[in-house]
């Protein structure tokens, strides 16, 4: 068969399990980039017979729900190649802007000198990764709870060559413990409610401790909120994402644990409440 006709057939049984039929090029262009072959020049052309099973093999996976990076091995995001498996959440596009926005405010209110930063729950290690590749400035740690995932984030930061410290313990007090001070803390925290229904690709294939944030998702903010002072400069900054539907209760929950700090809100690509943004003594961007 020819590539196209390849394409053709995955893409019909795509849509017949309610997965987007672009999912098939996706895949193919990543294969085709790890052998080296130009998939558009050769479209029309017959699919690479030692290049079939693999398609195959790997589209049937997808068919069954299981996420096209687990397939692979391994996810983008903000151009890094991050390794992934059941043990880490597969990074997802709103957070790439998470990362975008506070570069930002690191340029804003730290212009020069070192800039020392924490990702807490750090799952995969792709915010830390980003952080402190595209700002040389940043000084970065990393804490999860989760060893197996730290042994993914470590992976990850050697492949892309990032210099992280990462430290195992539960959100913030691996940092406590070491006496460590931020001027910037970044935290994409589980913060789905326990009882709210997920997809099966989600469910089935990703690790729970990473998404579920207790009965009303807000959980591990809390967690944050009430120890912050004591992991954070005088001025410093905080960034998180979190879910499109939390604003009242998030802007709630600043207000009454840390009242008078200055926060926002701010949407994502889609126009979705999706980043939390608080300020100790710094600027908005």
């Amino acid at each position: 068969m020819k590539i196209s006709e390849y394409v053709r057939k995955f893409e019909a049984l795509c849509e017949e399990h309610d997965i987007p039929p672009e999912t098939v090029m996706s895949f193919l262009v990543e294969l085709s980039q790890r052998e080296r072959w130009n998939l558009y020049l050769h479209y029309e052309e017959d699919m690479p017979e030692d290049l079939v099973p693999e398609f195959e093999a790997g589209m049937e996976r997808i068919l069954n729900d299981e996420p096209m990076a687990h397939v692979l091995g391994y996810s983008w995001f903000y151009g890094y190649r991050i390794p992934v498996n059941e043990d880490v959440l597969i990074p997802r596009p709103e957070t790439e802007e998470l990362c975008a926005y506070t570069l930002a405010r690191i340029d804003r209110n730290f212009p020069e000198g070192e800039v020392v930063c924490a990702d807490i729950g750090t799952g995969s290690g792709a915010i830390a990764i980003t952080l402190c590749k595209e700002e040389p400035r940043v000084s970065m740690t990393a804490t999860d709870i989760s060893e197996e995932a730290l042994v993914m984030a470590r992976k990850a930061a050697e492949l892309n060559g990032a210099n992280i410290r990462f430290l195992a313990g539960d959100m913030l007090q691996p940092l406590i413990e070491q006496g460590i001070r931020l001027d910037v803390l970044v935290c994409n925290p589980p913060y789905i409610p326990d009882d709210e229904a997920m997809e099966r690709s989600v469910v089935d294939f990703e690790p729970h401790v990473a998404l579920f944030g207790g009965s009303d998702g807000l959980k591990f903010y809390r967690e944050v909120f009430r120890g912050c002072r004591q992991v954070l400069k005088e001025k410093a900054f905080m960034a998180f994402e979190m879910g499109w539907n939390q604003r009242e209760a998030m802007s709630r929950l600043v207000e009454e644990i840390l009242p008078g700090v200055p926060y926002e809100i701010l949407k994502d690509m889609n126009g979705k409440d999706r980043m939390l943004f608080v300020y100790f003594n710094c600027d908005k961007q």
